[in-house]
């Protein structure tokens, strides 16, 4: 497959594209930790994986801290999302203390937040992984 025939929003379940990410702000409904938010919205074309974009500004921290940040969220959303339901976007904002939380409590404690903060978005029950 050619890059011209790949999407960039769909070639690896993620939100690329800013108006994407509009669509998601706007229309669509948020939940908030201490760390995290994340906003859902369900796509008017219900074909596809859940997909999901990432916000987190310097504030977060520097470039090595935010892209493994990234990485980490990118890595437990993979985990539970092909239990979400098709054309699902989420958009998860990282707040300040995000990296420091990530350092002490570990990706599994990130990995909660998250999955809670999308199961009380989505209304879905989702398995705890073990």
């Amino acid at each position: 497959m050619d890059r011209a025939e790949r999407t960039p929003t769909t070639s690896r379940g993620r939100i690329t594209r800013s108006g994407d990410f509009d669509a998601v702000y706007r229309r669509g409904k948020s939940a908030a930790g201490r760390h995290l938010v994340v906003y859902m919205f369900r796509r008017d074309a219900l074909d596809g994986p859940a997909r999901v974009g990432m916000s987190i500004s310097k504030r977060v921290g520097g470039a090595v801290e935010r892209n493994r940040l990234k990485r980490v969220l990118r890595e437990r959303f993979a985990e539970f999302s092909a239990n979400l339901a098709a054309g699902t976007d989420f958009v998860v904002i990282a707040r300040p203390g995000a990296v420091e939380y990530l350092d002490e409590m570990g990706s599994e404690a990130v990995a909660e937040r998250l999955r809670e903060l999308v199961e009380r978005v989505s209304g879905e029950t989702l398995p705890v992984a073990s």
